[in-house]
This record gives structure tokens, C-alpha cells and sequence, in this order.
């Protein structure tokens, strides 16, 4: 017997339930227990709840997507709570069914693990290495040129916008990188998982292409500094040209060997890039404060200076405009990114994209603002070089220029334009004004190959994540990892190969206006990612990082495509053609993945909205739709129900496939039955909703599926049901059942339609036997003569995803019909639905080519003028019939034969003999369904052989149709089910084509007008 321990250490004797259970033992630990009572606390939070032993408390395991299966955890079903009280016996059950218990969980845990993987934080992670990326050579050969020509103040406004662009694209990637966990992928992954892959895709080829071509640019810029440098020496290998490419492709080699060493070796060469940058910009400053010699006066530098401060503050463009310089200047802004593509080496990713990320782009800012202005503050936009260029006493007859100010005359360099020193001309300022020459090329080549290998780690471990999504073919070679990291060393390999084609290119101009366009592509579609998510008011959507605006995010995604197309308007045309391309690819594909992304909220919301909007506005009659509750059961038993409803309401009407589930089937029905039928209905390409009922009753269950399916004006106007072909064998309760059915679709005002085809609909038993062959008697060879058109071969193609066993049948309706005819017998005027759905049906591509024939009941008499009057009307509700016919001997008296076997069909379904007297038909109505009295039956003879002599004229025309359409007889409600039943079996009888029962509900569903 179980006790409770109460916190006081007393112990309350539980008392037993229902005989059996006993109440488990509950310990509640006091709140002043010892440090060893209290060794585990990550126990005490995974322990069961108060309620059972198999109830779990709340547990980070249950929310983990991403764990593998076998450290996934799972909650126990509803069903297994209450069916049983945490004894051993039901933990086991729970276990064999997949769910865990507390105690599987600290056993789980207590497992010894593997080595972990290396994780970054903040500072390693994202700070440093997105700063080494920022850094790049444009920082310590274009700056200054940049400030030359665009002048001190304009270049801070480039610097400003460029900023702009980046903090707002940082404040974007911070808000989703928070809004759940950020596994790996990078730029890829928050932009797919937020966008969907119809623009996540193309983005994560392109980004991860972009990489390629960002480290072969860093690299191709390191190896010219390294050739310039060569040359100073008077070391020449093959030419200038060539020299590069060595230099470049044995760069571009040694950085692949560190990559490939791993994340680990990566982080080491980047922290000695990190020291060399550091040490770089402390000789720059020094330098600058050092009272210049003879030497570097000659070259404009003269310390700092207001005179020259302020003559460098204005442009002279030489050649060039604002946007230009801003185009070279903005790729030294594309590394903001670079702790986001490393998102899944970081210990906590959702901490440290915007902490270190907002630091980079703080500490870089710094650096270009101090550069530009010191720069600017000390040094002159030309010099000679030329010592003998200084000014001998106050003569400055002749000279123009600030150099005069300062004792130098550089007016002849700077007439003729052909200085080689100062700000303008010299792309070695920053050694020059360096205190020692040479460590500011420690520092360029510190800042080319951070900047190279960052591109190159990044690229591919995005391509990796885009591989095993498997959303473009022939990649997924590409996905496997290796190490502790998962390293991508396949797509390292790419990586490499791609950016040693444009190293042994060597043109520049192009790539380098493709790649800036890449990034500001990749900047404005995060910057749409958030905007999107944070309109669509998704649940979902809940960042941490609250310091962003959905406006910010708007603005900084359209300043991005602006400038794109201001910096190379070329280049941003072959980027968004490339994009929409591949957006088109993957649209059209249609990638199985569900990422919970801003679209599917977007469509929600939209879907909603337009609900409730429509639910507002009165039906008109020109939008009238058939709007269809099918009856299919589970819908692959009927797939010719579901085809024939599909063809003429796919991305048209609304459509519901209704189950009723007998208390028969609950047994045999599975949790999973719902996905794989919808699964069933993708493969198939029907658009239609799938919905499931308990009933104990056809008509019950009918009905209730009739008054609660749908919303608003999406709700069911027609109900669609397969004819009964087994009634004559059913039981009296089975077909009352069935036409009672029918009778409320009627009493409630809905159209209703009866599909009958010869084979059939049920394939239940055909798809049994197709699965356990052997256990089946072989009729299929005396029965091969004898199918029908209708239902063809299994296609195996359209097999399910892990249900190969299972076929899809092809049906009549998905067959091409040619030139065959569909003949629509419009017995009696329901409002027109019997003519709305053969043209419905005529839109779908099978269906095109067929013919429309009309079969009007008249008289001899007035044939030719019943004949007119028709074609008169369907030309004012435009339809295309190729011929009206009119029937003038439907009151001609049916064959005997065919009479006789009409009364034989209903002969079982009769009263005989004592049965007749009223008394007797009376007690035989209260305890049975109704059978047909002879009164009754002599009542109803007129309609009964009205009824055989239209199905032999449907016969006689329609034998060679591709699909029949009747009117479907409204009966009296005197009328016995079965006699009603046979109505329906007679009228449909003998014909090889699909025959369709249509009765409106008497209301219009075609206008002349267009109002």
C-alpha cells in the first residue's frame, strides 16, 4: 500500500481505489533539505507530476525538434492517461506504444556521451570573426583613395548609409535568429524558415555562390598586394598577371587545408589575423602623431593640420560621382553576416548573433570613421615625392596649392596630373602614414585572408544545409559531413573549386559588381523576412531581441534594391533574373517541407479575412458554385467518386470528403489514418478537404457532416453520394438508411448527385487483393473480357511515400475522352445544375475535346419549336452544346421485358397476401423500414414505366458517352424507399459510361444578365 509523505516527515496511509490501483508514493522534498538531498537538480525537474507516475512535468525534450529519434522524447497519449493510474504494467504498454516515463528520461541521461563538439560564444564566435570579414583590403588600399575624391564629409555619408543598410539588416537577423532556435544554414536558414523555400532556395544558392566569390576576391586582392611587394624586391616568377595567379591559387590552398583541419584550427588562424589587424591599426595611429620627416613630407604629410583638414573635406570626383565610390566601398560592409552562417558552431546562437554581431558593426564604424578623418587631417591630395620640390625661403611666386602653406610646391605634379603620392593617387596611404611601412601590410594581408577564409567556412556549410533540404536535384552529394562538427569537406571541395576558376580568371569588375548585388539581395530579402512576420501577427512569431520595427525592416529592404540597381544596374537585373528562375523551379516542384513559415501565417490570415468578408456579402447567382460534400468514405476506396467531384471542382469549388466512421470500423481505424488519406488525395492531385465523423447511421452521420462542414459561405450546397449497387441484397434498414439519405439533402434545400458506375465504386477488395495475392482465388482471367473502360490498371507510380504497397487506381475520369460525347438528359428543370457541371467538367484537359448533347422531353408536334426554344436558351446562358435533341416517345409503353424486370427487382421489397389490410401495413411499418403495398405500387405504375422507358431511350443514345447525366426524380413522400431505390436502379441500368443522378435544389444557378 502506498503512503504520502507530508512535508512535516509524517506519512498519511493512502487508501486503495476501485479495488485494484493504489495511489503511488509521492515524496514532497522539504524546502530545507541538505546539498545532498539536492545533488540533481536537473532530476527534480524531470520527475513526474503529482497526477501519475506516467504524467510528465513540463521538459525541454518534448519541445526539441531537432534531437534525434532516439533522444526525441514523447508525452503519453490521452488514451493511455486514462486507461491507466502510473503502475508498472501501464509504463510498459506506454513504452511499447512510444511514449517515456521520468525515469526513462534521467536514465537517458545518465547515458556516458561522445566528445562534443567545439561551440563558439559571442566574442569568438560572431564579434571577431565578423570583424575580420568587415575588414577587408578595401579598408587599407580604397578608403583613403575614397576619401580623396568623395572628401572627408561625403565619405562619412557613405559610411552612414552603408551603416544604415547593415545595422537594419542586423536588427532584422537578431529578431529571427531569437524567434526559436537557429540549428545551422545561416542566411539560408533564417530566410527559407521564415520565407519558405520559394525564396529561402534561390537565396541559399546564390549566398553560398557569393561566398565562393567573396573568397576568391579577398584572395585575388591579397595576392596583387603580395605581387606589388614581389616587385619592390625585383622578384618576377612568369609576369604581373600570371604572378598573381600563383600567388592566388597557392593562397587559396593553404586556406582550404585550415578549413579542412576544422573549426578548431579556423578559429586559431583567425585570432592570429585578429592580433596582426590590432597591431596594424596601432602603427597607423602612432604613425600619424609622429612629427613627419623630409621624406614623407614630400609625399603630403605634414601631421595634423586645420588647413588641410578642411581642404579635405570637400569632393573633387575626378572622374567619378557618389554612387560610384559608394558601390566600392559597400562590399567592406558585407561581413555582418559572417556569425550568422556559422550559426550552428555557436553555444547559444539566439544570444550571440545580436550581441556580437551590433559589436562588430560598432568597433568597425570606429575604425572607418577614424581612418577617412585622420587621414584627411594630415596628408594632401597630391605630392610629388620629390624633395627638391621644397620651397627655398618665403618665394612663392608660381606655386599653387596648400603645399605653398607648408614650404612645398607640387604645382607642376599636380597640373599635369601625374602625381604619385598623396591621398589621390596612392593606394599605399595608410603605409605611408603608418610609423612603420611594412606592419600595415601585416595587416592587409591579415584583413584579405580573415576575410577569404570566413567566405570560405561560411559558404559551405550553408550549401550543406541547402543540400539536405533536398529542394533543387542533383546536390544531395554535397550534404555530407564529417567530424565532430559535421564538417561539409565535400562542399569545401566545391567551394574551393569555384573560387579558383575566377582566381585563374583574374577579372574583377564583374564579379566583384555581381557579389555586392548578391549581398544586398540577401540584406533586403531578411529585412522582408521580418517585415513579413512581424504583418502576418503569426503566434508563432515571439523574438527575444524586442529592439527592432517591422517599418525599419521595410525601409532597409527597399534602400537595398535601390541600391543595387544604383550601384550596377546590370548586375541587379542578372541577379533577380537568376532569382526568379530558380523561385520559379522551386515553385513549381512544390518541395515537400512544412517550416511553419510567415507565407503559410500569410495565407492564413488572408484565408480568414476573406471568410469572414464573403460571409457578409448575399449570393448572387453568377457565382454560383457547386460546392460538394462527397460521400467517399475512406476516399481511396472510391477514388472514381473523388475523380469525378475533383474534375469539376479543382481550384473551382469547394470539395469535402466525407468518412463516416460505424461503430463497426473504430477498431480497425489508426491515429495515422487522416495523414495517409490526405497524402492519398496530394498524390492524386485533388484539392479537397477530408473530413471524418462517428456515426451510428449513413443518415446521421449525413446529416451532422451537412450542418457542421465548412465556414461561412465555404460551406456544402451539393451532396454527392455513390449509387447503391448491392441494395437488392442489403438489408431493409441499409436502404432506408440510404434514401433517407437522400430525403434530408432534399428537405434541407441541398443539390444533390448519384454517381453509378457499372464496375462499381468500392475497390477495397480489389486493393486487398492486390496486396496479399496469394491468399485470393485467381478470378481475374474470366473476368478480364468483361471490365469496363472505367477503372484501368493500378498505377504503382502514384504509390504513397512509405505505402509502396498501396496503388492508386486510374479512373474513367482521369483518361483523355476524345471526341466522345456527354449527354445530358434534362427531364425535369432543377435550375440549371445539370447543365453547370458538364461545362465544368469540359474546362479539365481530358475532358475538352467531348461533346455536350441536350435530350429535351416533348412532343412530335412541337418538336422543331421545343427544339429552337432550347438552343435559344443555352445560347443566353453561353454554353457550347453541339446538339439539342428532343425526345417525343417517352410516353411510348416500356418492352415487357424490360417491365418485367422491373417488377422483379422490387418483388422482394413487397407485401403479400394478409400483409395488405391496413392494420397489418401499419404494424409492418412501425417494426420494419416500409415495404411496397400493392396499392402503393399500382399508385406510383405511371412514374414506375415512365421511369423504364427513359432508361431504354438513355440506352439506345448514350451507350457510346463518355459520362450520362440525368435528371434525378423527386418522389413523393408516400413513396417507399426500396420502389425509390429501384427508380434509381432502373434509370441507370445498362449503360457502360459513368451515369450521374443531378437534381437541383429549384433555385437558378444561370442568368441571362450580367447584373
Amino acid at each position: 500500500m502506498g503512503q504520502l509523505t507530508s512535508k512535516l516527515g509524517g506519512s498519511v496511509p493512502s487508501e486503495p481505489r476501485n479495488g485494484n490501483f493504489q495511489v503511488p508514493t509521492i515524496v514532497v522534498p522539504d524546502m530545507d533539505r541538505s546539498a545532498s538531498e539536492r545533488q540533481d537538480s536537473k532530476t527534480q525537474l524531470r520527475r513526474s507530476s503529482v497526477y501519475s507516475t506516467i504524467d510528465l512535468v513540463p521538459q525541454p525534450q518534448l519541445y526539441d525538434a531537432a534531437l534525434t529519434n532516439r533522444q526525441m522524447k514523447t508525452r503519453p497519449s490521452l488514451e493511455v492517461l486514462r486507461s491507466s493510474y502510473g503502475s508498472q504494467g501501464d509504463v510498459a504498454a506506454d513504452k511499447a506504444s512510444g511514449d517515456v516515463s521520468a525515469l526513462d528520461i534521467e536514465e537517458e541521461d545518465s547515458k556516458p556521451q561522445g566528445k562534443q563538439p567545439i561551440r563558439f560564444g559571442w566574442v569568438t564566435g560572431v564579434t571577431i570573426r565578423s570583424m575580420l570579414n568587415i575588414w577587408g583590403v578595401i579598408l587599407f588600399i580604397r578608403l583613403t583613395w575614397i576619401t580623396s575624391r568623395a572628401g572627408i564629409l561625403l565619405t562619412l555619408v557613405i559610411l552612414a548609409m552603408s551603416v544604415v543598410v547593415t545595422s537594419i539588416t542586423a536588427l532584422s537577423i537578431s529578431a529571427i535568429a531569437t524567434n526559436g532556435k537557429v540549428i545551422s544554414g545561416g542566411t539560408y536558414f533564417v530566410i527559407s524558415r521564415s520565407l519558405g523555400p520559394e525564396m529561402g532556395a534561390p537565396i541559399g544558392l546564390m549566398y553560398s555562390f557569393g561566398n565562393a566569390l567573396a573568397s576568391a576576391l579577398n584572395t585575388m586582392g591579397f595576392s596583387e598586394v603580395v605581387r606589388d611587394l614581389m616587385k619592390d624586391f625585383g622578384i618576377v616568377m612568369v609576369d604581373s598577371a600570371n604572378d598573381a595567379r600563383i600567388v592566388g591559387v597557392i593562397t587559396e590552398t593553404v586556406l582550404l587545408c585550415i578549413a579542412v583541419a576544422g573549426m578548431e584550427w579556423e578559429s586559431k588562424a583567425q585570432y592570429m589575423f585578429f592580433v596582426a589587424l590590432m597591431l596594424s591599426f596601432v602603427n597607423y595611429l602612432v604613425g600619424t602623431v609622429i612629427p613627419p620627416t623630409i621624406e614623407k613630407q614630400a609625399q603630403g604629410i605634414f601631421g595634423y593640420s586645420g588647413d588641410i583638414f578642411v581642404a579635405n573635406l570637400t569632393p573633387d570626383w575626378r572622374g567619378t560621382n557618389f554612387f560610384q565610390l559608394f558601390a566600392i566601398f559597400f562590399p567592406a560592409c558585407t561581413g555582418i553576416l559572417s556569425g550568422v552562417n556559422i550559426c550552428g558552431d555557436l553555444k547559444d546562437p539566439a544570444t550571440a548573433i545580436p550581441k556580437g554581431t551590433f559589436a562588430a558593426i560598432f568597433f568597425t564604424t570606429l575604425s572607418y570613421v577614424v581612418i577617412p578623418v585622420t587621414a584627411g587631417a594630415c596628408m594632401l591630395r597630391d605630392a610629388s615625392g620629390n624633395i627638391s620640390d621644397m620651397m627655398v625661403g618665403n618665394n612663392t611666386d608660381g606655386c599653387v596649392g596648400l603645399g605653398c602653406a607648408h614650404g612645398w610646391n607640387f604645382t607642376k605634379c599636380t597640373q599635369l596630373q601625374n602625381c604619385q603620392y598623396g591621398l589621390s593617387p596612392s593606394s599605399k596611404t595608410m603605409g605611408q602614414l603608418s610609423g612603420y611601412y611594412y606592419i600595415i601590410h601585416a595587416g592587409i594581408y591579415a584583413a584579405s585572408l580573415s576575410s577569404a577564409l570566413g567566405f570560405l567556412v561560411s559558404g559551405p556549410k550553408i550549401f550543406q544545409c541547402l543540400c539536405r533540404d533536398k529542394i533543387y536535384p542533383y546536390i544531395g552529394f554535397f550534404e555530407k559531413g564529417y567530424g565532430k562538427n559535421n564538417e561539409p569537406l565535400r562542399a569545401y571541395l566545391l567551394c574551393y573549386v569555384i573560387a579558383m576558376i575566377f582566381i585563374l580568371i583574374g577579372q574583377l569588375n564583374f564579379t566583384a559588381a555581381l557579389l555586392s548585388n548578391f549581398f544586398l539581395c540577401s540584406y533586403s530579402l531578411i529585412n522582408i523576412s521580418c517585415f513579413y512576420a512581424s504583418t502576418v501577427n503569426s503566434p508563432g512569431w515571439r523574438p527575444l531581441f524586442r529592439f527592432y520595427s517591422k517599418w525599419t525592416a521595410l525601409f532597409g529592404a527597399v534602400i537595398s534594391v535601390v541600391l543595387m540597381f544604383l550601384f550596377t544596374w546590370w548586375a541587379a537585373l542578372i541577379t533577380l533574373t537568376i532569382i526568379c528562375l530558380l523561385f520559379i523551379y522551386v515553385s513549381v516542384n512544390k518541395p515537400k517541407v512544412n517550416w511553419g513559415s510567415s507565407v503559410q501565417a500569410s495565407t492564413y490570415n488572408m484565408a480568414l479575412s476573406s471568410s469572414v468578408w464573403l460571409s457578409g456579402v448575399e449570393d448572387h447567382v453568377k457565382n454560383f458554385r457547386p460546392q460538394c460534400l462527397v460521400m467517399t468514405g475512406p476516399p481511396n476506396q472510391r477514388p472514381a467518386l473523388v475523380d469525378f467531384v475533383g474534375s469539376f471542382t479543382k481550384k473551382t469549388c469547394l470539395m469535402i470528403c466525407g468518412d463516416i466512421i460505424m461503430a463497426r470500423d473504430k477498431q480497425t481505424r489508426s491515429a495515422n489514418d487522416t495523414d495517409m488519406l490526405l497524402k492519398w488525395m496530394n498524390g492524386r492531385k485533388v484539392n479537397s478537404f477530408y473530413s471524418s465523423f462517428p456515426a451510428d447511421s449513413v443518415r446521421v452521420g449525413a446529416k451532422h457532416l451537412l450542418q457542421a462542414s465548412g465556414l461561412g459561405k465555404l460551406k456544402p450546397n451539393t451532396l454527392v453520394l455513390g449509387f447503391k449497387a448491392n441494395w437488392r441484397e442489403s438489408s431493409p434498414e441499409s436502404i432506408e438508411d440510404y434514401i433517407n439519405t437522400i430525403y434530408d439533402t432534399f428537405d434541407a434545400n441541398y443539390c444533390t448527385c448519384i454517381l453509378r458506375m457499372m464496375d462499381g465504386l468500392d475497390v477495397s477488395e480489389r486493393l486487398d487483393s492486390e496486396v496479399n495475392q496469394a491468399f485470393e482465388l485467381d478470378e481475374s482471367d474470366e473476368d478480364e473480357d468483361q471490365k469496363s473502360p472505367e477503372l484501368t490498371e493500378s498505377a504503382p507510380a502514384d504509390a504513397l511515400p512509405g505505402e509502396e504497397d498501396v496503388t492508386q487506381e486510374k479512373t474513367v475520369f482521369q483518361s483523355n475522352q476524345g471526341k466522345k460525347s456527354i449527354d445530358i438528359y434534362w427531364i425535369a428543370d432543377d435550375g440549371g445544375l445539370i447543365l453547370l457541371i458538364p461545362y465544368l467538367i469540359t474546362r479539365r484537359k481530358r475532358w475538352r475535346r467531348t461533346k455536350i448533347r441536350v435530350f429535351i422531353v416533348g412532343d412530335e408536334q412541337n418538336m422543331e419549336e421545343s427544339r429552337k426554344e432550347m438552343i435559344t436558351l443555352l445560347k443566353n446562358f453561353r454554353l457550347d452544346c453541339s446538339s439539342v435533341v428532343v425526345i417525343t416517345d417517352s410516353e411510348r409503353c416500356p418492352t415487357p421485358k424490360n417491365l418485367s424486370r422491373f417488377v422483379d427487382s422490387v418483388a422482394p421489397f413487397r407485401l403479400h397476401g394478409e400483409q395488405q389490410d391496413v392494420h397489418s401495413v401499419n404494424e409492418t411499418t412501425q417494426s420494419a423500414p416500409r415495404k411496397i403495398s400493392d396499392k402503393e405500387f399500382e399508385a406510383f405504375r405511371y412514374q414506375s414505366e415512365g421511369i423504364v422507358r427513359l432508361n431504354e431511350i438513355i440506352r439506345k443514345n448514350s451507350q457510346q458517352a463518355a459520362l450520362a447525366l440525368v435528371s434525378l426524380p423527386v418522389p413523393h413522400r408516400d413513396c417507399s424507399s426500396a420502389l425509390y431505390m429501384a427508380w434509381m436502379d432502373t434509370l441507370t441500368c445498362g449503360l457502360h459510361c459513368p451515369v450521374v443522378l443531378i437534381r437541383g435544389n429549384q433555385q437558378n444557378v444561370f442568368t441571362f444578365y450580367c447584373q
